[in-house]
């Protein structure tokens, strides 16, 4: 169980609840917290005084006050507009993220709801409803507005949701589940629809698949090394020290971790060659700087998902409701641009690998990697393929964040554009997993014409474990079936490297 008290989340857990389904509660610390908050929005419009987002629009209309028998329907209706988001839906495991980040925002005791609207939440996500929530139409200030909008229209019975995996009506999902309808009291539309849960969601999923790329790269990377007679001098300790850059450290190590009893190495330690190309000499400054930046992104994420972003926020402490900017994606956006920008880097230099790895004028081995060169054009169209893949990186990598245009009559006149940089970064996420599956199979090949000498332990389990799947190539073949495969191993492999 993960208990949410909207102060201890983590990018971990929410993978392991949106992913593998671990169940969700809400602490009673925190529910103390939500219940003293709504007690003071409560007095608020108990007392008539007027507070932004309690009892008056929103936006633009921030200056029209709302009567007492209009409350339940300004919610409603807030709901109702906001839900105006295109395109095809986040996957399950995305919008299972966004319920849990919402949840855990409500659960600071910041935003003057009901106990009850968390727990509709939690209960969505312990019974596997899942809102159906379009990927566009978030400019990502002011929140997420239309992609929460989306998932909130579910609370009350309204909208469309996955109800184990089936797409149906919100009501009916709700209804199948068991968890009673919302009517949503004061403060309470706005309170779920303001906040940057969608860029949230979408980036902490992809933060995760970027640590694992890093060490799949890693590991591609040795495989290549090996292949084309590279040497690991270049991953000595003493250089990493001298420029002592965490990653850099991190992948120097695990370069030579992988490359260890290497007989492939020791068979040509003493020839002449004195440099590597960079693509294989430069691996732990390239791939150590991809770290890097996945590391400052997570620092970024971690903090985002403990934070208010609600707003107005409702301050119990002092009495006060302010209205401010937490919700304003600028945060997110410049760290997923910047891993965007990394992880191209990732599949530049995966994609410079596989070029030498099938080019006998740099490699030294037969052409494209095929015993009958001519005849066959053995590998040659994989790196065609992966160089498709990093041209589109290289479009995708610009980012998003240094675009604005402004909204709501010119009030929001500054947005993030973090749910655009999100979901261009999961297409880089995708490829760069596509290029790294192709550079392990064709470094595959090429480690078996350096048989009968065997390359280091952890390029040995990597590569036995690809053969266990996929076959040496003697002649043509269609190549995609195999790159999926390879492609389908990646877990398996990262979790390999962590058994080193």
């Amino acid at each position: 169980m993960i208990v949410i008290d909207g102060n201890s989340l983590t990018v971990a857990d929410v993978e392991a609840v949106a992913i593998h389904r671990r169940p969700v509660e809400l602490s009673e610390a925190a529910a103390e917290q939500v219940a003293a908050s709504r007690r003071l929005v409560e007095e608020i419009l108990a007392e008539g005084r007027v507070s932004y987002g309690i009892n008056t629009g929103f936006g633009k209309l921030s200056d029209v006050t709302i009567q007492q028998e209009k409350l339940r329907e300004l919610q409603l209706n807030l709901v109702r507009s906001h839900a105006i988001g295109v395109g095809c839906p986040l996957s399950i495991e995305e919008a299972r993220a966004m319920l849990l980040l919402r949840a855990n925002v409500l659960a600071k005791g910041y935003s003057g709801v009901r106990v009850e609207v968390i727990n509709t939440l939690l209960d969505m996500l312990n019974c596997d409803v899942t809102p159906v929530v379009p990927e566009k139409g978030s400019v990502g200030a002011s929140g997420d507005l239309a992609p929460l909008a989306h998932l909130a229209l579910v609370l009350v019975g309204e909208g469309e949701a996955f109800y184990q995996g089936e797409r149906m009506s919100g009501k009916e999902a709700m209804r199948r589940a068991g968890i009673p309808l919302l009517v949503l009291e004061a403060k309470e539309g706005l309170s779920l629809i303001n906040g940057t849960q969608a860029i949230t969601a979408v980036g902490s999923l992809l933060l995760r698949r970027a640590s694992r790329l890093a060490e799949i790269a890693d590991l591609a990377g040795a495989m290549s090394l090996e292949a084309l007679n590279g040497t690991p001098r270049a991953a000595s300790p003493l250089i990493q020290k001298v420029r002592p850059y965490p990653g850099q450290k991190l992948v120097a190590d695990n370069i030579l971790k992988l490359t260890e009893g290497s007989q492939i190495i020791e068979a040509h330690r003493n020839c002449s060659r004195v440099q590597d190309a960079y693509s294989l000499r430069c691996i732990p400054q390239v791939h150590g700087a991809v770290r890097n930046v996945i590391a400052h992104v997570s620092e970024i994420f971690e903090i985002e998902i403990n934070s208010a972003t609600d707003n107005p926020l409702v301050f119990v402490e002092t009495g006060e409701v302010l209205s401010g900017g937490n919700f304003h994606g600028e945060p997110l956006a410049l760290g997923l641009d910047y891993l965007a920008i990394a992880l191209t880097e990732l599949g530049a230099i995966s994609e410079r690998r596989i070029e030498r790895l099938v080019n006998p004028d740099l490699s030294g081995l037969p052409a494209f990697l095929t015993p009958q060169p001519g005849t066959c054009s053995g590998f040659m169209i994989a790196q065609v393929c992966a160089v498709a893949l990093q041209g589109e990186n290289k479009v995708l990598a610009h980012p998003a964040s240094v675009d604005s245009l402004p909204t709501s009559a010119n009030k929001e006149d500054h947005v993030s554009m973090g749910m655009t940089a999100a979901l261009k970064l999961r297409t880089i996420v995708e490829n760069v997993e596509t290029i790294l599956a192709t550079e392990l199979l064709v470094a595959a090949q090429a480690l078996d014409f350096h048989k009968p000498l065997l390359p280091g332990r952890g390029v040995r389990a990597a590569y036995e474990l690809i053969r266990s799947h996929v076959p040496f190539a003697d002649s043509d073949v269609v190549l995609a079936p195999r790159v999926e495969k390879v492609r389908s191993l990646l877990s398996e492999l990262y979790m390999q490297m962590q058994r080193l």
